[in-house]
């Protein structure tokens, strides 16, 4: 009996020190990126690719308002407009183009419909730019030269105050993207901005089988650099495009879920060094909520946690992790500062719901993904039906007027110049 009292204590110290361990890593981890790797995010030039050199893309199962929206953000001087859409639709200021039904490809929902328009849509652009069908322009001008530039979020809310919150949390996680440039694998994107070289988008393709095409082909475009010899060049441009938080906590479930079944899926692309800090962010990313409720167990029974005294300082410094990733997104964010220390008490709930659809993808991944129906920018005379309903402009009263009208240039944009947030 002595024996297996000692073996079940044994082994609760390991449950406790092994993810502490984990935890630690990764929060080290992402302290290194943040401090030191990302010095130099910045392009020289972020405006190097003129605006009549880049093609925007807005991908779109059928959502006509919430497109017109985000074409109306497209800058004139933009070298095309198209949208790919699963159904006709009429847009003013963009060529439609549907994907047919008999196209084949080993890629699904919106990473068929990319491939389907890599094959087919004219593009005499050197890049391309690809946008979520709720991806609002701001502030841009042009894009630095690499082979995949990231455009930075900044999701509006839609429904939920719990899903904006999740949300603040993962933009300030996310602000890790400024090392990535440093790294031959980045090791996530973000497709709902994001522009790509289209010679190399043709040697790569995206028809393979994933449910997160974005960081699957950011995965395989470094590879087939790697291979040909070259350094994958990966940019950050921090423009903020706005785009729309999950309308609910379960459809933020399910997101979260394809995010991680898709990882978990696809991390065989990435070389076996990057395996073990992959491995590490999926586990702490689901077990953030039991940082701070090991924590109090230690407390109440610090017989079972060998080192107890180092184990709860320890565990208290990584559990104020979870406010710097806060506090990060706030800073990202610049709005409602008056609230924030609200915010900040409500981070333990939030990194709760945050990781609990992680959790769920990691014991039970999905293999497909529902579409998001998405919050109408305003509501169209042929939307009747919809009157009644909020839209991005009611729920976000701050929300710049001039976001929700065409992205028109000034006088000032008549003089080429360097953008810079």
């Amino acid at each position: 009996m002595a024996v297996i009292s000692a073996l079940a204590g044994t082994a609760i110290a390991l449950v406790f020190w092994v993810t502490l361990v984990l935890y630690g890593f990764s929060s080290f981890w992402w302290l290194l990126e943040v401090t030191v790797l990302a010095t130099g995010w910045r392009a020289d030039d972020e405006s190097e690719i003129p605006l009549e050199n880049i093609q925007v893309r807005i991908l779109t199962y059928n959502s006509p308002s919430t497109v017109q929206v985000t074409v109306n953000s497209v800058p004139e001087k933009i070298g095309a407009t198209k949208v790919i859409a699963e159904a006709d639709m009429d847009i003013d200021g963009a060529d439609v183009h549907v994907v047919p039904d008999d196209f084949e490809s080993q890629a699904q929902k919106k990473g068929r419909a990319i491939e389907w328009a890599r094959k087919h849509v004219e593009c005499e652009e050197e890049y391309i730019l690809y946008l979520d069908e709720d991806s609002i322009m701001v502030n841009f001008e042009g894009l630095p030269a690499a082979d995949l530039i990231q455009i930075s979020e900044h999701p509006l809310r839609t429904g939920s105050w719990w899903v904006y919150l999740c949300e603040v949390f993962r933009v300030g996680y996310q602000r890790e993207q400024r090392a990535f440039h440093r790294m031959a694998y980045p090791l996530y994107a973000w497709g709902g901005a994001v522009a790509v070289r289209h010679e190399l988008e043709n040697e790569v393709t995206w028809d393979v089988p994933t449910i997160t095409e974005d960081t699957t082909y950011i995965w395989r475009a470094a590879k087939y650099v790697d291979q040909q010899g070259g350094k994958f060049e990966y940019r950050l441009l921090n423009r903020r495009f706005r785009n729309q938080a999950p309308p609910s906590i379960r459809e933020m479930f399910n997101q979260r879920r394809r995010w991680m079944s898709g990882t978990l899926r696809d991390m065989y692309r990435l070389p076996k060094r990057y395996l073990p800090l992959q491995f590490t962010r999926i586990i702490t990313w689901t077990l953030s909520p039991v940082i701070p409720l090991l924590s109090v167990l230690a407390f109440l029974y610090p017989q079972f946690v060998p080192q107890h005294g180092l184990y709860q300082v320890t565990s208290i410094a990584l559990f104020s992790m979870l406010f710097v990733y806060m506090i990060a997104g706030l800073i990202e964010y610049k709005k409602y500062p008056e609230v924030w220390p609200i915010y900040l008490v409500l981070t333990p709930l939030v990194v709760a719901l945050h990781a609990v659809g992680a959790l769920w993808g990691l014991f039970r991944p999905a293999t497909d993904f529902k579409i998001t129906e998405k919050t109408p920018g305003r509501v169209t005379q042929d939307q009747p039906e919809r009157a009644s309903s909020e839209t991005l402009a009611d729920l976000n009263p701050d929300l710049d007027a001039e976001i929700m009208e065409p992205n028109k240039p000034t006088e000032e944009d008549e003089t080429p110049t360097s953008a810079n947030d």
